[in-house]
């Protein structure tokens, strides 16, 4: 399916090429009576997207030749209408055809033949070269008129040289290629020179036309032709030609084929797949219902992005939140409305509280119908209709304002509390569409101001630019903040969430990112704010498949908090995209192109159903386990969850991205947290819940060689400290635990032999202190051989009372509990390793 509504998202993500939002068709001259206009406005134009651009002049009979080898001359279609032998008349020829409105009026010269080519406009596109002929530049020039294609990256014979090939030239080529009566004596005819051109490259004709299509962004062409090349056979499955069939499929949300060719790339090239594609493939599973295999996709990923990329906003995904969305079915009642059509139908907004204005891809003119190529429908333009509150439908849809609408796109509306002010996104153009120097025709803002009952002439906002896009526009309650979306410089991903401060006198602050809790490595698009909760689309975050639609609330002081997916019905695996909604009756709009819709992309009404609310209980416990020393993050390390008793109530071993989570806990109750891994220490961290909270916790592990000291020349196995009971020398539960530890040193290191020595402080007498100290040791000698540690491995486990303080406290001045405990330690000195 051709879905408009992807080719208007693609612009940010990937930067559309001029043709792509240009009107490539023409204006229909119809006549007769307005129901036979009607009738016929949706005929096929003499362009159709599928031709290629020789058979798009020759249906239309419009001379056409080729040169390749021009030095200085850009590639793409000259429209010429006449041709110089001299050059004496060239400039005077160009001025004239430049105030008569040919602001791109020049010419060409070929050194091979000595001729002058004067044309009035360039395009970078076949197809576009051929609209402009048709519709005689819009009906700006009546003369006659020819294509002429440049392409000097052909390489013949290993020479660039100038040639030129006549392809078609229809009953009228004599007539088109004579000089047109404004031009001067001089000019004459160019020869006509019938040569056959070899293929440049090992492709075949139908790759050549896909490969054209696809990097013009004409996806649904492209996998069609890609589609048929791979039916052929297994020589045309190469990773290159797989992963654009998978692509194209994949940008025009035709997500049951993008799957199957993305399944037949990582089955042939699954080592070689770039990350991007891991991403697109782990969505196309998603997109069709496949989320158990989706999961172990976006776990490959986040190994690949850990290992290759090093952005900040590159995120690891959480699969366990993939699952409670797809567990989570809210009560809303959904419904398709009645101002639907087979077109697309998206991006509402709140009018006031009895209409709504959306986008669509509709017409209802009578006379003429523009449409756009990507998918041979009418341009987007804006509707207004009012809210039928009986029915949560929208009525009496009519186009907005003649002054807002134009021949191009309009969509993605915003209004001022007092609406008297609107922001809006449409295409950069002028008296034509705008290119930055690769081609692409950029999105902007534009505002308009109310006066009387009409809307003014739109002007642009000043952070917009030809170098990058800005759109779907969206003001705080208040008026004083507008978000929006953009690919401009510092985006973190394909596109990002801005906001600027919309001033007194109406200017507006730099624009500033909504930063990482918002904007992720992919596409984050059409916000709503209503003063509380920040709504927006994104495919980055956790979620079902293609955009789903996300809530983040806002706190004054600290900003956006998390992103939360707002689960189904609102979302499903297609694209779920343009959500509005009324907090005090929550009911609202939102879009979507799922399954069992009217037409590519549809808009839907929405009542979230009022129900009994019982408080939800979320005590639960989850956090993150990292390596102590390099913070690296330890995935595949066992968590257990102990009651006060320390017996084993739940475990699970950590993600890839290191988290775990233990959920349905009870509240106001301890616990503790054990982690282990192997050649790492054990952990062991008590924690308690409280009152139907998320408690975080971040548990980092020390690798056992980090254990493992030397103190003035000595290598000894550090731990913490070992307590014994006053006047007691058995193993106290704390003090096991740090033992274990060390017999875990040991088992890792099967050669390790050590010596125990127990020290006291200096109170007590001097002969009962090192009795003390030696029965202490002895204990701490026979725990550790219980553990497993052969008995040959200490060699000796010594007491020797106060002899040997560490610091001053020989019982001759005063010190304080801190500084005896000091003195009372256990030291384990390795004698061999």
């Amino acid at each position: 399916m051709k879905k408009l509504f992807t080719t208007y998202i693609l612009l940010f993500c990937l930067g559309l090429y001029a043709q792509d939002f240009q009107d490539l068709s023409f204006e229909s001259e119809q006549t007769g009576s307005p129901s036979e206009s009607m009738i016929t406005s949706y005929d096929s134009p003499p362009v159709a997207i599928s031709d290629t651009f020789e058979e798009a002049a020759e249906k239309n009979e419009i001379a056409y030749r080729s040169f390749s080898g021009l030095e200085g001359v850009e590639n793409g279609y000259y429209i010429v209408t006449g041709v110089f032998s001299k050059s004496k008349n060239l400039k005077r020829t160009i001025k004239k055809l430049n105030r008569k409105g040919f602001e791109n009026a020049g010419s060409i010269t070929n050194k091979n033949n000595g001729l002058n080519y004067i044309y009035l406009d360039y395009y970078p596109f076949g197809l576009e070269a051929v609209d402009a002929c048709v519709s005689k530049l819009d009906g700006k020039y009546s003369d006659d008129m020819w294509i002429l294609e440049v392409e000097n990256s052909m390489d013949i014979g290993g020479n660039d040289i100038a040639l030129e090939t006549i392809e078609h030239t229809g009953s009228n080529e004599e007539k088109a290629l004579e000089p047109s009566n404004m031009f001067e004596d001089d000019e004459v005819e160019d020869p006509i020179i019938k040569r056959t051109i070899n293929e440049t490259t090992n492709k075949s004709k139908l790759i050549q036309r896909a490969d054209h299509y696809f990097d013009k962004m004409w996806y649904v062409e492209a996998a069609e032709l890609y589609e048929q090349a791979l039916s052929k056979g297994d020589k045309f499955y190469s990773k290159e030609i797989i992963q654009k069939a998978a692509d194209a499929y994949y940008f025009n949300t035709n997500m049951e084929k993008a799957y199957e060719w993305y399944n037949v790339l990582y089955e042939n090239y699954g080592k070689d797949m770039s990350t991007d594609n891991i991403f697109k493939y782990s969505h196309s599973l998603k997109g069709t219902g496949k989320y158990a295999r989706s999961k172990r996709l976006m776990k490959l990923y986040n190994k690949k992005m850990k290992e290759g990329v090093s952005s900040e906003n590159v995120r690891p995904r959480n699969e366990v939140a993939l699952d409670n969305i797809l567990i989570s079915d809210q009560e809303y009642e959904l419904k398709n409305l009645a101002i639907n059509t087979k077109y697309s139908d998206f991006s509402p907004m709140f009018l006031d509280s009895s209409q709504v204005v959306f986008a669509s891809a509709k017409d209802s003119s009578f006379l003429t119908t523009r449409k756009y190529k990507w998918n041979n429908q009418p341009f987007l333009d804006l509707y207004v209709a009012k809210i039928n509150e009986e029915s949560e439908d929208l009525k009496n849809a009519i186009k907005f304002s003649k002054e807002i609408n134009t021949k191009y796109h309009e969509a993605s509306v915003s209004f001022s509390p007092d609406n008297m002010t609107m922001y809006f996104t449409r295409n950069n153009y002028g008296k034509k569409l705008k290119r930055d120097k690769k081609g692409v025709n950029h999105l902007k803002i534009y505002k308009s101001v109310k006066e009387g009952d009409e809307w003014t002439e739109a002007v642009e906002v000043s952070f917009n630019s030809d170098n990058y896009s800005t759109g779907h526009p969206a003001l705080s309650p208040d008026g004083k903040q507008l978000y929006f979306v953009s690919d401009m410089p510092g985006s973190l991903g394909q596109t990002d969430l801005f906001v600027v401060d919309v001033l007194e006198d109406g200017s507006f602050s730099e624009p500033r990112n909504l930063g990482k809790e918002i904007n992720t490595e992919h596409r984050e698009m059409f916000p709503f704010f209503n003063g509380k909760k920040l709504y927006f689309s994104s495919d980055g975050h956790e979620g079902m498949g293609g955009l789903d639609v996300y809530a983040s609330e806002f706190d004054e002081e600290l900003g956006f908090q998390e992103v939360k997916n707002l689960g189904k019905p609102i979302n499903s695996n297609k694209d779920d995209f343009s959500y509005i909604v009324n907090e005090e009756n929550q009911q609202g709009f939102f879009a979507s192109n799922r399954e069992g819709g009217k037409g590519d992309d549809d808009i839907y009404s929405f009542k979230r159903l009022t129900i009994e609310e019982i408080p939800v209980i979320e005590n639960a416990i989850a956090g993150v386990v990292t390596e102590l020393t390099s913070g690296d993050i330890m995935p595949q390390a066992l968590v257990q969850l102990l009651d006060e008793n320390g017996i084993k109530l739940k475990e699970m071993v950590t993600e890839d991205d290191g988290s775990f989570v233990f959920e349905d806990l009870d509240s106001s109750t301890k616990y503790t947290l054990r982690t282990v891994k192997d050649k790492f220490v054990e952990n062991e961290m008590p924690i308690a819940t409280t009152e139907n909270e998320r408690i975080e916790v971040d548990i980092a592990l020390k690798r056992l060689e980090e254990m493992i000291a030397l103190e003035d020349g000595i290598k000894k196995i550090k731990t913490e400290m070992i307590y014994f009971d006053f006047d007691k020398s058995y193993i106290r539960t704390d003090a096991s635990k740090e033992l274990d530890k060390l017999v875990s040193v040991m088992k890792e290191y099967p050669g390790m032999v050590i010596k125990i020595e127990s020290h006291t402080d200096s109170r007590g007498s001097r002969v009962y202190n090192e009795y003390l100290s030696d029965k202490r040791a002895k204990s701490t000698r026979d725990y550790i051989i219980s553990q497993g540690i052969d008995a040959d491995r200490i060699e000796s486990a010594t007491g020797y009372g106060e002899s040997r303080l560490i610091n001053k406290c020989n019982g001759t001045v005063r010190c304080t509990e801190a500084e005896h405990v000091l003195n009372r330690r256990s030291e384990f000195i390795i004698v061999k390793m």
